[in-house]
């Protein structure tokens, strides 16, 4: 079940089972109420059956003076239940009869748990069918995602034709006009449409089944190797020692390349890159020169994009890997000054 689907499930889950939980509370507790009335009637009835033959051993039974008192009424305090009957030719005295508080306490309690265990059998019920209703729920959800990936799987596969001969054809421009901007053009475009469905691929990947051991220094140098034949004039750096990490090897290096990737193409003129790890916060960091972001808040929205170059898909697809693989990733920008990545991976560190 992937990140959305169990989001989609636990809202469902939660709404349905709240919902009918908070109804099913509020019926019990009227109903407990009615049970306690009814309870007191029984004592009531059975105080004024008692009052006739004197035969009931559950009353404390005793001659009082007439008082304030109403007769036939049922009284409730801290002695427990009581009411009061007139003596058949007395005018100064009245009939007594009192249901001590313990002998109460142990009605309610009774009372009580046979609310609590039905409360709890029906609220199991609900829990099962809350579980059945959001698997339900889910299930036209889950049908779009997946029709939505196999479409983008067949529109990645039939771009191969395509990139294939636009690759081709533009090799044998260049060899035939050799130095030429439009074709140099052509091919980073190019580039770029293969950068997008190697981010594509992987996005779509079950990245979480496909953990594997590597080491990042070395994992990161040979990255920083390719991008220093294409961006000849920054100055990479890394400081850092020998690091063994557990994850998707694949997917870490597409978040790896496309932060290094940026952090070169949008630099400026003899910029840097700087990638440092601190053993004690266990973050990485990638430092660069460039120009900055002016909304770092909104970079890793889709489509957002301040420059006019891409399409403003790669720092979104970054975020949503970082959160599958669990790493933290933070941004620090200040326009014609550079930018900072923090990504946090104390989740995938062996040390």
């Amino acid at each position: 079940m992937s990140r959305v689907e169990l989001e989609s499930f636990l809202k469902s889950f939660i709404l349905f089972f709240s919902s009918l939980g908070l109804l099913i509370g509020i019926l019990f507790y009227i109903n407990y109420t009615k049970e306690i009335q009814t309870l007191d009637e029984k004592i009531f009835s059975q105080m004024r059956v008692c009052s006739f033959n004197l035969k009931c051993e559950q009353f404390q039974i005793d001659f009082i003076p007439m008082h304030k008192h109403e007769l036939y009424t049922l009284y409730k305090d801290e002695s427990g239940l009581s009411s009061y009957y007139p003596i058949p030719n007395s005018k100064k005295y009245v009939m007594s009869f009192n249901f001590n508080t313990q002998s109460y306490k142990t009605e309610l309690n009774r009372l009580q748990n046979s609310a609590l265990w039905n409360f709890f059998i029906i609220f199991g019920i609900i829990f099962i069918l809350s579980i059945l209703f959001s698997f339900y729920a889910l299930h036209p959800l889950r049908s779009a995602l997946l029709l939505t990936q196999e479409f983008i799987k067949d529109i990645l596969h039939d771009f191969n034709t395509p990139i294939a001969s636009l690759r081709l054809n533009s090799s044998m421009l260049k060899h035939e006009l050799r130095d030429n901007k439009k074709i140099d053009r052509i091919e980073q475009s190019v580039q770029n449409i293969l950068n997008l469905q190697q981010h594509l691929r992987s996005y779509l990947n079950n990245h979480l089944l496909e953990k594997e051991i590597f080491e990042l220094k070395s994992t990161i140098q040979i990255h920083i190797h390719m991008l220093e034949k294409n961006y000849p004039d920054i100055k990479f750096e890394v400081d850092m020692q020998d690091l063994n990490i557990s994850t998707c090897k694949d997917a870490f290096i597409r978040i790896i390349d496309n932060i290094l990737t940026n952090a070169a193409k949008y630099n400026k003129q003899n910029g840097s890159v700087k990638i440092n790890y601190d053993h004690k916060t266990k973050n990485l960091y990638i430092i660069d020169t460039g120009k900055g972001i002016k909304n770092p808040k909104r970079m890793f929205d889709r489509f957002y994009k301040e420059q006019d170059r891409g399409i403003g898909i790669g720092l979104h697809i970054v975020k949503k890997l970082c959160d599958e693989l669990g790493i933290k990733i933070s941004v620090k920008s200040e326009p014609n000054k550079g930018t900072e990545f923090t990504l946090n991976i104390s989740k995938l560190t062996l040390d």
